[in-house]
């Protein structure tokens, strides 16, 4: 369902049943989606479908309203008024417009953005796993945008707003990026900043972008004189605190809608305490030094959209069942998009703690109605990736745990090293070294875990997990048998066969360290190991 709210006004009144999704210009005049493959425009004349050669992906309206460009069978198309042309598109599998399949592990989740002024639209081409980045006029001219791809393959980030194109470019190794702006003329690029890290770079989501004042604000992070920290600077000053763990920038802020200077950044960030995210402002500007003011202090997970004088804030927590959505105009809130729904008394709540020297994120959920003193079977839950932080204050997050809490299972969740949102040290000390720090952490976690909850029987442990998760269900089956006794590996990662980029950020290229792979490898695993190629529907004590 997509929901129209008024800021000014505070109403609100829905537009569109079923949407798969959707995308507004510059003032929220014009909105776009699609639905079912169809796509629909609404502006103040009303709604209307329009005719598209096929099924539509990734539509968008130009920042002006004026056109809309879409994504169909690997092309780029632009509709105008009643007409409809092609862009972009080649035959032979060269795919237009589209994020290719390694783009969201550089923190790029599209294929192409429009000029600011809507004349344009900065674009990538993809033939087999060559990445290019075009620019292509409305009229047919186009340019290519010229880097060095030999030496930095890898497209990261891509951002064109006020200021002109920004893209991030990062080398194989992913240990060394570029900052470059892009000249619309000509395509050629001008380094605004390097990024380096001897393991590999983490852009922070959001980054690069111009500031008010004409600078380039990229994330980073500090890693010396006891500091350990994500955080964004602009053209070499530091803007945010090394206490921050800088996750996203939402964006710029009017000067009423915070409080605040004109230009100053709305950010995610965690501030000492991983499982929860809260909401920041951050003075942009070159006078009066560092100034960062947190606008959110209530327990859990916040989010943000922004654009001028509106931001819409989310809230999710251990204490709803639904995110809390608020709009808020000039300051001020204007509306409340969804009903609060307290999570009822009955439901039972998982215990956070952080345990070990290393103080490991972690959360244990006990069955409904269950009876302390009872000894219970655990269910070890594993992440799908080496980033992905299980460990939350946010209700939804428990999902899946809930439901193997429910067939008698005490889960346990852990966060160890490799997981973001603790410190840039803590994510990357896996590197090339993965296996042995994930299944110590785990092992060493169970222990601690088990002598704070009594109830949990460690004798009968089975790991569980899908993707990554899978393969170190596995491996913690195979090297740990006294503290896992069994293990469900639902499509368990080979290390050998995953993309290129993935598995080199962690193990290196497999032609130099081929012994790492090895240690990584699924072999001799015992009987008590079961492969699914499909999510199990039961797992038996």
């Amino acid at each position: 369902m997509l929901d129209v709210c008024e800021p000014a006004s505070g109403r609100s009144h829905t537009v569109a049943e079923a949407v798969d999704d959707f995308a507004f210009d510059r003032t929220g005049a014009v909105v776009v989606w699609a639905s079912g493959g169809r796509l629909h425009r609404r502006d103040a004349d009303g709604t209307a479908v329009l005719p598209t050669p096929g099924p539509v992906l990734a539509a968008r309206p130009d920042p002006t309203g004026r056109r809309i460009a879409y994504l169909h069978d690997g092309a780029l198309r632009v509709a105008t008024g009643g007409e409809d042309e092609l862009l972009a598109g080649e035959p032979d599998g060269v795919r237009w417009g589209e994020a290719d399949p390694h783009a969201s592990w550089f923190g790029r989740h599209n294929g192409w953005w429009w000029a600011p002024d809507g004349e344009s639209i900065l674009a990538t081409r993809r033939s087999g796993d060559q990445v290019s980045l075009h620019l292509l006029d409305l009229d047919g001219g186009w340019v290519d945008v010229h880097w060095d791809r030999e030496i930095y393959p890898y497209l990261g980030m891509v951002r064109w707003a006020d200021g002109g194109p920004l893209i991030t470019a990062l080398r194989r190794s992913q240990g060394h990026g570029l900052v470059l702006a892009v000249d619309r003329r000509t395509g050629e690029t001008q380094v605004h900043a390097e990024l380096a890290d001897p393991r590999w770079v983490n852009p922070i989501a959001g980054t690069p972008r111009h500031l008010a004042d004409g600078r380039v604000l990229v994330g980073g992070e500090i890693s010396h004189d006891g500091y350990d920290a994500r955080c964004l600077f602009a053209d070499g000053t530091l803007l945010t605190p090394p206490n921050l763990y800088v996750r996203r920038v939402v964006g710029r802020l009017g000067p009423g809608s915070a409080g605040g200077e004109l230009g100053d950044l709305l950010i995610e960030a965690s501030e000492g305490e991983p499982a929860e995210q809260h909401l920041f402002r951050v003075r942009s500007s070159t006078s009066g030094g560092m100034v960062v003011h947190r606008l959110t202090s209530q327990p859990g997970w916040h989010s943000a959209a922004c654009g001028g004088d509106t931001v819409v804030t989310g809230l999710r927590s251990l204490d709803d069942e639904d995110a809390q959505l608020t709009v808020w105009f000039a300051g001020n809130q204007v509306a409340e998009l969804t009903p609060r729904r307290p999570v009822p008394a009955t439901t039972n709540r998982p215990a956070l703690d952080r345990v070990t020297d290393r103080r490991l994120p972690t959360a244990v959920l006990y069955p409904p109605g269950h009876v302390f003193g009872r000894r219970l079977p655990v269910l070890l839950c594993l992440p799908d990736t080496p980033t992905q932080q299980q460990v939350r204050n946010d209700h939804d997050a428990f999902t899946a745990a809930r439901h193997w809490a429910e067939a008698g299972f005490a889960v346990v969740m852990v966060d160890g090293r490799g997981t973001v949102g603790v410190s840039p040290s803590f994510e990357k000390v896996t590197h090339r070294r993965v296996a042995d720090l994930a299944v110590a952490d785990h092992a060493e976690a169970l222990r601690i875990i088990a002598d704070k909850h009594s109830d949990l029987d460690l004798t009968r442990v089975t790991a569980y997990g899908r993707g990554f998760g899978g393969w170190l269900a596995a491996l913690l089956a195979a090297r740990r048998p006294e503290t896992v006794r069994a293990a469900v590996a639902v499509e368990p990662w080979d290390w050998a066969l995953l993309p290129t980029p993935l598995a080199e950020r962690y193990l290196g290229p497999q032609e130099l360290d081929s012994e790492i792979y090895a240690r990584h490898a699924l072999d001799d695993l015992p009987p008590t190991v079961i492969i699914q190629e499909t999510e199990p529907a039961e797992i038996r004590s």
